[in-house]
């Protein structure tokens, strides 16, 4: 755009001709500079990305013009335009950064496109509401995201609505969810497809339920739990299930291990801060010998002795169990000494957490046998439990012969100070020699046949 500028008077001196070449340029585009000037290939990337959605232009880019691709688009662009075409980069990371303002990408396996999918379906669980929400909003996400969620946190789970119906002047609530489809989200329609989810963490509750609080928002019930326990036994990738804090008892423990048995990639199963008692463990006593679990928690549960027997039982003939943590129970000295007994011929556990669960001395003097013939057992925790002067002298007595134990807990045991004192020495000890003998194995091997330097 020009516009005649006044002639200066000096101009009047050299004629007409001077006033009429003298022009002064105003610039539509207030970044346009006559020193820069576009080059044709950049304003064809301009173009591309404000067409984008309507022609998507990105695998036959070279990678150069691909990362200006990537830094100019619109994280608003949808899923169905991007997912599938752009991969893990600038522009998922701008996305995720313009979403959420914490963003730890190394809980993601440092990809920004999966954080981004992965918290997105996340979202869309958390609020997704029975009867309210169109289940579609969740299945069309799946096209786009199966390859790349690996783990599903969900840390929320709506129950219906509930009516309210006008009885005169009043309004009474209908506390019964008869008539609706599902308590919770059915993951029966999703689980199946994730081709590549590794981790699932459940936990049925409603966060931020304020004066809506009833006791029914933190517990899942028995068509959820059919419905997960089903959904569990197609999803044949999973790794880690954690499902705690969701009010699940003996029965419908029985009904997810029922479904869980055989399951070909789950190590590590989380059922702490519910209330399995003993029914529950002994059906996780048959999981432990039909399955290859690595890691138990059952933290936190009512297990009694039954219980803790079936589960010892189990372990003496299990192969594959690293860690096992009874914490919070009440196994009390009958379920210690069985867990103690079953240690003597397991090869496998490594840690075992067995802190308050009202053991005395005759636990402690079993698991003692333990420490002395057992060369794999690394970590024991026994705190808050009253062993008493026996309890703490036999396990002074093992701990004085060569042991693998790394790791000992004895607080709140009314065990003698000098006794955890040299108890615990000699876990220094076997940690210092642990140490070393990680660092000899990081060493590399010198090939005696080699001729040396």
């Amino acid at each position: 755009m020009t516009s005649k500028s006044p002639c200066p008077p000096e101009s009047n001196l050299r004629g007409p001709d001077a006033c009429r070449n003298m022009r002064r340029i105003i610039a539509e585009d207030p970044l346009w500079s006559l020193a820069i000037v576009p080059s044709l290939s950049d304003l064809c990337l301009q173009s591309i990305v404000g067409h984008f959605e309507g022609n998507p232009i990105f695998e036959q880019l070279t990678p150069v013009q691909k990362d200006f691709i990537q830094e100019s688009l619109s994280p608003s662009l949808p899923l169905s335009v991007t997912a599938n075409l752009i991969g893990d980069g600038v522009y998922w990371r701008r996305c995720c950064e313009q979403r959420w303002d914490l963003c730890d990408v190394s809980n993601y396996g440092h990809s920004w496109k999966r954080m981004f999918l992965e918290r997105r379906l996340q979202g869309i669980i958390e609020l997704f509401m029975p009867d309210v929400t169109d289940p579609k909003t969740v299945l069309e996400m799946v096209p786009h995201c199966r390859n790349h969620v690996k783990r599903l946190d969900i840390s929320q789970l709506l129950p219906p609505l509930k009516e309210e119906v006008e009885y005169g002047s009043e309004l009474t609530i209908d506390n019964e969810y008869d008539g609706v489809s599902m308590d919770h989200f059915d993951f029966g329609i999703l689980l199946d497809k994730l081709t590549g989810l590794e981790e699932l963490h459940l936990v049925y509750r409603v966060q931020q339920c304020g004066l809506n609080f009833e006791w029914k928002m933190f517990e899942m019930t028995a068509r959820d739990c059919e419905s997960l326990a089903k959904a569990l036994k197609s999803c044949k990738t999973l790794k880690l299930l954690r499902l705690h804090q969701s009010h699940i008892e003996d029965i419908k423990c029985r009904m997810l291990v029922k479904h869980l048995l055989d399951h070909p990639s789950l190590r590590e199963l989380d059922f702490s801060h519910n209330l399995i008692g003993d029914r529950g463990a002994r059906a996780i006593g048959k999981l432990l010998t039909r399955s290859k679990l690595k890691t138990l928690n059952l933290c936190d549960n009512n297990i009694t002795d039954p219980g803790a027997k079936a589960i010892a039982h189990a372990l003496s003939k299990n192969s594959t169990l690293l860690s096992l943590n009874l914490r919070l129970n009440r196994l009390r000295d009958e379920g210690g000494q069985a867990l103690g007994e079953a240690l003597l011929s397991n090869n496998t556990l490594r840690h075992l957490h067995l802190g308050g669960n009202e053991v005395t001395g005759p636990t402690a003097i079993a698991l003692s046998k333990v420490l002395v013939q057992n060369s794999t057992l690394k970590s024991i925790n026994l705190s808050c439990n009253n062993l008493g002067e026996d309890g703490g002298k036999a396990l002074e007595e093992a701990m004085s012969h060569k042991t693998s134990i790394t790791e000992c807990d004895l607080r709140l045991t009314e065990v003698d100070e000098q006794i955890v004192s040299f108890i615990n020495q000699m876990v220094w000890a076997n940690q210092s020699l642990e140490r070393k003998q990680q660092a000899q194995d990081k060493k590399p091997s010198v090939d005696p046949s080699s001729p040396s330097s």
